[in-house]
């Protein structure tokens, strides 16, 4: 019996694809909030810098490592990102249960950055 190596699957380079395309449009999001896009692929603090872009203070990053309240305000910070870039909470759903498609149509689409939480 051949073992098979998990690296050399089509899964995995499926994986990776779909991770490339989410750091380009990360990237891309970020550089149309008017923040560095190397910003994105940093731990921690591309969560500093997704505070600012959404209006909110750097604390809230804090209320991120407790279980249960992170998933309220991550949900709340995914909502006004997509408020910050003119859309409404049906596109707030696609980013959550669809990101692999809805984060580039952010990143690449004609949506453009309307300042924290569309103001």
């Amino acid at each position: 019996m051949e073992y098979d190596n998990y690296f050399g699957s089509v899964p995995f380079f499926f994986m990776v694809l779909i991770l490339l395309i989410y750091i380009a449009a990360m990237w891309r999001i970020f550089e149309k909030a008017g923040k560095p896009g190397w910003a994105s692929i940093i731990p921690i603090y591309n969560l500093i810098v997704l505070l600012e872009i959404v209006g909110k203070p750097w604390w809230w990053l804090l209320l991120m490592f407790i279980p249960i309240v992170n998933v309220i305000f991550g949900v709340w910070a995914i909502n006004l990102l997509s408020k910050s870039f003119g859309q409404n909470e049906g596109f707030t759903l696609g980013l959550i249960f669809l990101g692999f498609i809805f984060y580039p149509m952010l990143g690449f689409g004609n949506f453009e950055y309307k300042g924290p939480a569309g103001e």
